[in-house]
């Protein structure tokens, strides 16, 4: 079954832990950041680049209910894993791929940079690595190699690994890294059913609480990343413009309708060329019947 992760973004302090585990999993460099004259604030990097695949937005937003009628809201940022990806579907070499397991994943070996995922993606997720003589695309990969993998050691404290503790072990660790590191726990991976299940019912049993609504449910057909706020998501920063349908979807129709298109040019053409052929002909027997 696919995997995704909840985000309640009501138990996200801004901690950005997420961000440091994700740097240190993925080997990113630092970012030189700065605070002067941003509208983004405290929120820092600015952007996903391709040394950050993951960032805590900032927003102050207006709560009657709160000390000085303001409240932080924090949510954390990073590829959706589209059940459908544009960015996938877009391109033409098969870089990107969605996964059984959830994750949508690049693979350098194949790109022929041609960043036709950049445009295709409704989020703006993907970036070039411009750092590099060979950029690469890069973006978060919901630490796919560490949900399928092993991760678990031969030894642990001089003691060889097996059996049950292993089991365990190996259980507790075959999560993202943002997910591991969550101090508050305002992130949950598990089964994508099962998670949307779960948000619907932080819904109703607290409706004062949440904005009725799991942002990445339906939007473009469904995401891997599924959030949970107290307010409104364009409030946040988040695309409420996309629809249920998967992006996809417009262009396999369109490209659809080019076999059909091309054969009825081609014989629209061939048709105007018969005819004008013809007249020719009959053009150049009318001439020589008068010479004649």
């Amino acid at each position: 079954m696919s995997k995704a992760v909840l985000v309640d973004t009501t138990k996200c302090m801004g901690c950005r832990a997420c961000q440091v585990s994700c740097k240190q999993w993925n080997g990113l460099k630092a970012e030189e950041t700065y605070l002067e004259g941003r509208k983004t604030g405290y929120q820092n990097p600015p952007t996903l680049s391709s040394k950050t695949f993951t960032m805590v937005t900032f927003k102050e937003l207006e709560a009657p209910e709160a000390p000085g009628k303001m409240k932080w809201v924090f949510a954390k940022r990073q590829c959706m894993h589209c059940n459908e990806p544009a960015c996938a579907s877009a391109c033409p070499v098969t870089a990107l791929r969605k996964t059984p397991e959830g994750p949508v994943t690049y693979d350098d070996a194949k790109c022929m940079g041609c960043r036709y995922c950049v445009w295709a993606c409704p989020f703006g997720i993907p970036t070039a690595d411009w750092d590099s003589l060979a950029p690469r695309i890069r973006k978060c990969e919901m630490c796919f190699d560490r949900i399928t993998g092993n991760l678990t050691p031969s030894e642990l404290n001089e003691k060889p690994a097996t059996g049950e503790f292993k089991k365990e072990f190996d259980e507790s660790q075959k999560l993202p890294a943002c997910v591991k590191t969550c101090a508050p726990g305002a992130l949950k991976f598990g089964d994508r059913d099962a998670l949307i299940a779960e948000g619907w019912s932080r819904i109703k049993a607290s409706p004062s609480k949440y904005y009725s609504h799991i942002y990445g449910e339906k939007e473009v057909g469904g995401t891997s990343f599924l959030y949970l706020a107290s307010v409104p998501f364009e409030k946040l920063g988040f695309r409420t413009d996309l629809g249920d349908t998967a992006i996809p979807h417009y262009s396999k129709i369109a490209l659809e309708a080019v076999g059909p298109a091309v054969i009825g040019l081609g014989g629209l053409l061939a048709g105007i060329y018969l005819v004008n052929r013809r007249k020719e002909q009959i053009k150049n027997e009318t001439n020589k019947g008068k010479k004649e």
